[in-house]
């Protein structure tokens, strides 16, 4: 078979590497944050007489193997001092670094090399945003977003203002793995997209993989964004939070004992409802989350950590229907350091999305959501100072509710019904290589290979030809096919099985010390899907596990691309250009029905999907004024052909606009620093409009003028853009000690632009003839918030 073969292939690689590094030694240890012992991920380590580096793990580890001799090693993170000090190496050593923030008044250190680690490593389509940066960045009712600011990276666009999700090259925002601490999180948004679930001052790291995805990582058919909690101060106690309009957070965190271990524990909730009480209107819309982490260092190598999130929303519309949602998630991780080459981490993880309706008007509860439960166990192995290797293994087990219903009293007249239970197993094993083949070109290899089982107890529909759904072709519409009998599976039989080899692969050719060109393969797999049919998530959206009628998505995705550090690293260009093609992409029948449907593929056609484009990001990062200018040009569409010569298909089987495509998307955002007191920030976006379908004609029945509808997303939205400013005054910028506290103060959409949220159609009451209706979310919103800390 080709994955043993593969197997094969990676043992003779650890064993010939090994054999040709008995006479080194290694550099290993924990690199962190001085002030408060938080280990700092992707710190850069370099040897700088060898141009050999290395790059911390998300646990702030690295490991650095060398021949016996003298070295100097450079130690430099964004934002932080940098360390250059001399190393002999003649045994195994470690060396653990602290790192000052770069704002002290420390010795000055010249660096005469740097790591260019962007340009040599085989890492492209890669994104990573610093929580200072996010920090700065203008947002609209003054409340600082993890997701919004990945909207300003190339790539990735939504729905547009006060949408849930985001998309990634033309991808749908079900098919982006989102990761707090290692769990899933399914609904990334508050108040039905206007917030996000990240409270920003929880956060340590942030990474967007848009392309050449890690084999570590599955499950998803377009990006991954991982981001990691920090792990709380244990050094000393300290309070930080922010008062703003609508919302406010309070963080507290500090040593359980010190410099072994320390708890972090924060919330955030709005209030806006809370002044609504105070008038007529009896709607009630507000969120509420908590972030929570214990970690503790059993010895120098053995650590423990426990983390959890915890969110909910509320909306009530005059007590007539209330509905709350929200994400739950718990993880218990032990790192152990078996060598100073050999790194591990064992995760157990659970992860909830709930969502539930109450409507009190007719009487009865709703009840759905999706839960898995995940062991994973990760290994990272660095053979030699040009292999290091990753690979592990995990298993998730999910359970599908969806929907209950629940009468509220014996009065309402409605029955308790439990929509039938849906259970899946999804098994993966993972092995990648990242070699450093010479000083000029750097590979990463590896594979996935990933299984899937649909399992009961359930009972499954049969339809002639297995086809559920039906095409009249007299009329040539697709309809629901009618069951012809039924086959049921005891508990944990196997309904339908999947397994999947997901290849990965990407290159970095240094052209010279500034500038390099890469290019990568990856395929991934989803087994999961989302029922949905709108352009962005809507808290109402069902997951469903791939069975014998809807089969998984396999995603395959090409880029090349070219990096360049000019002017001392001052500033940095990338240039990418991808292709991805999508197979198995869910379409529907026209007037499908979604909610509550117990048949679901009675109104689901299989399609596919395609979007390439190229992207433009430029870098200022050094000076006063920093930031970037981001450009892509993009195309997304979709085919769904007729299963037969004579079905028609959607849109006569021809490719058509996604949801999703946006030929057009820039997005600016700069910070200037004027002096220690004051600091300004501006972004401006701008978008191709979202493909809607409008009417090409209409018709008169029984004196209602009705409009008729053609091709899907064959129209857009007008074109989408803003201008967002902001302010951040800190009265004593020179205070060490006690409470430190600063305003922000910020104008979303300066301009104010009435970008369409949706155009809907209607009959005019006077006239009787359709008319057009925009809808739009927010014309210029200024803000104020207050943040502190001691």
């Amino acid at each position: 078979m080709i994955t043993k073969k593969i197997l094969i292939q990676f043992v003779f690689l650890f064993a010939f590497a090994t054999s040709f590094s008995q006479d080194k030694f290694t550099i290993s240890g924990i690199i962190s944050d001085a002030k408060s012992n938080e280990t700092l991920i992707g710190v850069n380590i370099l040897s700088k007489n060898t141009k050999a580096f290395a790059v911390t793990n998300e646990y702030g580890f690295y490991s650095l193997t060398l021949p016996k001799g003298e070295y100097e090693i450079i130690i430099s993170y964004v934002g932080f001092q940098t360390i250059e000090e001399t190393v002999s190496l003649t045994e195994n050593t470690k060396l653990n670094y602290s790192l000052s923030d770069s704002g002290k008044e420390l010795e000055e250190v010249v660096i005469t090399e740097k790591t260019k680690s962007n340009i040599r490593k085989p890492e492209m389509s890669v994104n990573k945003l610093s929580i200072s940066t996010i920090k700065q960045m203008p947002v609209v009712l003054g409340e600082v977003d993890v997701l919004k600011a990945i909207l300003f990276l190339p790539g990735v666009t939504n729905a547009g203002e006060g949408q849930s999700g985001f998309n990634v090259r033309g991808g749908g925002a079900d098919q982006n793995l989102i990761l707090l601490d290692e769990a899933t999180i399914f609904n990334s948004s508050h108040v039905f997209g206007f917030f996000s679930v990240f409270n920003p001052d929880a956060i340590k790291d942030l990474k967007l993989y848009k392309g050449g995805i890690p084999a570590r990582f599955g499950g998803r058919a377009s990006s991954v964004l991982d981001i990691y909690q920090k792990d709380g101060n244990s050094k000393n106690f300290h309070v930080n939070g922010g008062i703003g309009l609508i919302s406010s957070r309070l963080l507290a965190e500090g040593p359980i004992v010190k410099d072994k271990g320390s708890f972090l524990i924060g919330g955030r909730a709005s209030y806006a409802h809370l002044f609504l009480k105070l008038t007529d209107n009896k709607n009630v819309a507000y969120f509420y989350d908590l972030n929570a982490k214990l970690n503790y260092k059993l010895n120098k190598n053995n650590n423990l950590y426990v983390s959890g999130y915890f969110g909910r929303d509320v909306f009530s519309l005059n007590k007539t229907f209330t509905n709350t949602y929200g994400n739950s998630t718990l993880n218990l991780r032990w790192n152990h350091l078996y060598s100073d080459k050999l790194f591990s981490n064992l995760s157990m993880i659970y992860s909830d999305y709930y969502y539930g309706l109450t409507l009190d008007f007719i009487g009865f509860n709703w009840n759905s959501g999706i839960k898995n439960y995940n062991l994973k166990y990760d290994f990272k192995y660095y053979l030699s100072d040009k292999i290091k290797l990753n690979y592990g293994a995990n298993g998730i087990y999910y359970n599908f509710n969806p929907g209950t219903i629940e009468p509220i009293n014996s009065e309402s007249g409605i029955n308790y019904k439990q929509l039938e239970k849906k259970y899946a197993f999804e098994p993966a094993l993972y092995v990648d290589a990242e070699q450093k083949i010479t000083d000029k070109l750097s590979v990463n290899y590896g594979f996935r290979y990933s299984m899937f089982y649909r399992l009961g107890s359930s009972t499954v529909n049969l339809y002639t030809n297995d086809q559920p759904v039906f095409y009249d072709s007299d009329l040539k519409i697709y309809e629901k096919a009618k069951p012809i009998g039924t086959e049921s599976f005891g508990k944990n039989k196997t309904i339908a099985s999947f397994n999947n080899l997901e290849p990965r692969f990407s290159v970095a050719y240094e052209l010279n010390n500034n500038q390099s060109v890469k290019a990568s393969y990856n395929r991934m797999v989803q087994y999961l899907q989302l029922i949905s049919n709108t352009a962005s998530p809507t808290p109402l959206d069902v997951w469903t596990p791939s069975d014998n009628y809807i089969k998984p998505q396999i995603a395959d995705q090409v880029a090349v691309g070219y990096f360049n550090n000019f002017s001392d690293d001052k500033y940095s260009v990338e240039i990418e250009s991808f292709f991805k093609k999508i197979q198995n992409r869910m379409d529907y029948i026209d007037g499908a029905d979604l909610i509550a449907n117990e048949a679901i593929e009675q109104v689901i056609l299989d399609g596919r999907m395609r979007s390439y484009g190229l992207e433009f990001l430029i870098r200022k990062n050094e000076g006063k004024l920093n930031g970037w200018i981001a450009c892509t040009i993009s195309k997304s569409q979709q085919q769904t052909p007729g299963r037969t010569p004579t079905e028609v298909g959607v849109n006569n089987g021809d490719w058509y606009r996604s949801a999703y495509d946006k030929l057009h998307n820039l997005a600016v955002t700069s910070t200037y620093n004027l002096n220690k007191k004051w600091t300004f920030g501006a972004n401006f976006t701008l978008q191709t409009g979202q493909p809607v379908t409008y009417p090409n004609g209409q018709y008169v029945y029984q004196g209602i003028t009705i409009p008729s509808y053609g091709l899907r997303n064959k129209n857009s939205l007008p074109t989408y853009h803003h201008l967002d400013i902001s302010a951040t005054y800190v009265p004593k910028p020179d205070k060490k000690k006690g409470r430190q506290g600063e305003w922000v103060f910020s104008i979303y959409n300066v301009y104010a632009r009435k970008n369409a949220a949706s155009i809907s159609f209607r009959q005019n009451a006077d006239n009787g003839s359709n008319e057009a209706i925009k809808l739009s979310i927010f014309g210029i919103v200024p803000s104020v918030s207050y943040n502190f800390k001691f």
